[in-house]
C-alpha cells in the first residue's frame, strides 16, 4: 500500500518501544518517512531526544518522547496513560533483550527483568491499547520476537522461553483481532546487526547471514497484514524449518552442540 493508505490504516500516530537503537530505531525512522507521527520510548532518553530531533527535522512529523524502563512492572500502563489523547493506530512492541550461557550461570535479577521486558510489557501494552484499536476498527500491533521463540534453545533458555511466550501471544491475538480489522504480526528476526549480540557476549563476525535492522523493519512493515508470524530471514527460516522437522531430542542436542561451540 502507498503511504496515504498506510497512514489511513495505521496512523496517524505509531508507538515504538525500544526505539533508541537497533530494529526499534529503524521502525521509527521508516514510519516517520511514511509520514506517521510517533511516540518513541526507551530507557535512554538522550538517544530518544536525538532521534526525535532528527525525525522532526527530516520528515516534519510530530515525535513524542516517553522515557520508560520496561523492566519496571508499572511502565507499560504509564505509557498507555500518557498517550490517551493520541490516536495511536499502530503499536510496535519492540523492546527486548537476551542472555546467553548456561541456565544456572544466569543472574536471577537479570532473568526477572527479561521476563518483564520481553513478556509482561508486550502483554500489558497490548491489553492497554487493544480497546482503543477496536474502537477505531482498524490498526495494527507488531511484536518483535525471535526465531529462538520457535523452540527451546539450549544456552539461551530464558530468552527463547520469553520469545516462545510472545509468539504464542501474538498468534492468539491475531486470531482474535484479524476479523475486527486489526492486523497482528509477530516478527521473528534472525541475526541482525544491532547492539544485542555484543551485549550477549557474541562476536557478530561469527554469525551467518546477518541482516541490517533497516531491512528487518522494512520487511515487517511490508508484511503487516501477513501474520500471524513473519520470519524476516530466509536463511534462518530454512534453518529452523530443518530443526523443527527433526525429532525434538535430536534438534535440541544439535542446537546445544552448536551453541557450546
Amino acid at each position: 500500500m502507498n503511504d496515504k493508505e498506510f497512514i489511513d490504516r495505521y496512523g496517524p500516530v505509531a508507538l515504538v518501544t525500544g526505539a533508541s537503537s537497533g530494529i526499534g530505531r529503524s521502525f521509527a525512522e521508516a514510519l516517520a518517512a511514511r509520514g506517521l507521527d510517533l511516540v518513541v520510548t526507551a530507557r535512554r532518553s538522550q538517544r530518544l531526544d536525538e532521534l526525535a530531533a532528527r525525525l522532526r527535522a527530516v520528515h516534519d512529523v510530530r515525535v513524542t518522547v516517553h522515557q520508560a524502563d520496561l523492566a519496571q512492572a508499572a511502565a507499560p500502563q504509564a505509557i498507555v496513560d500518557a498517550t490517551t489523547s493520541l490516536d495511536i493506530g499502530l503499536v510496535i512492541s519492540n523492546a527486548g533483550f537476551g542472555l546467553k550461557g548456561a541456565f544456572d550461570d544466569g543472574d536471577p535479577e537479570t532473568m526477572a527483568d527479561m521476563l518483564n521486558v520481553n513478556c509482561h510489557a508486550p502483554m500489558m501494552l497490548a491489553r492497554g491499547f487493544i480497546p482503543r484499536l477496536k474502537a477505531r476498527r482498524k490498526g495494527g500491533i507488531v511484536f518483535t520476537s525471535s526465531v529462538e521463540g520457535l523452540m527451546g534453545v539450549p544456552y539461551s533458555a530464558v530468552y527463547a522461553a520469553t520469545k516462545g511466550f510472545l509468539n504464542s501471544l501474538g498468534e492468539a491475538l491475531w486470531g482474535e483481532l484479524t476479523p475486527l480489522g486489526i492486523d497482528v504480526l509477530t516478527l521473528c528476526p534472525g541475526a541482525t546487526d544491532t547492539e544485542a549480540p555484543g551485549l550477549q557476549g557474541i562476536d557478530a563476525k561469527t554469525l551467518a547471514n546477518v541482516m541490517s535492522p533497516d531491512e528487518v523493519a522494512a520487511l515487517a512493515l511490508e508484511n503487516l497484514s501477513n501474520g500471524p508470524v513473519y520470519i524476516a530471514s530466509e536463511h534462518y527460516k530454512a534453518s529452523f524449518q530443518r530443526l523443527l522437522a527433526m525429532p525434538r531430542r535430536d534438534a535440541l542436542m544439535a542446537m546445544a552442540r552448536s551453541l557450546r561451540r
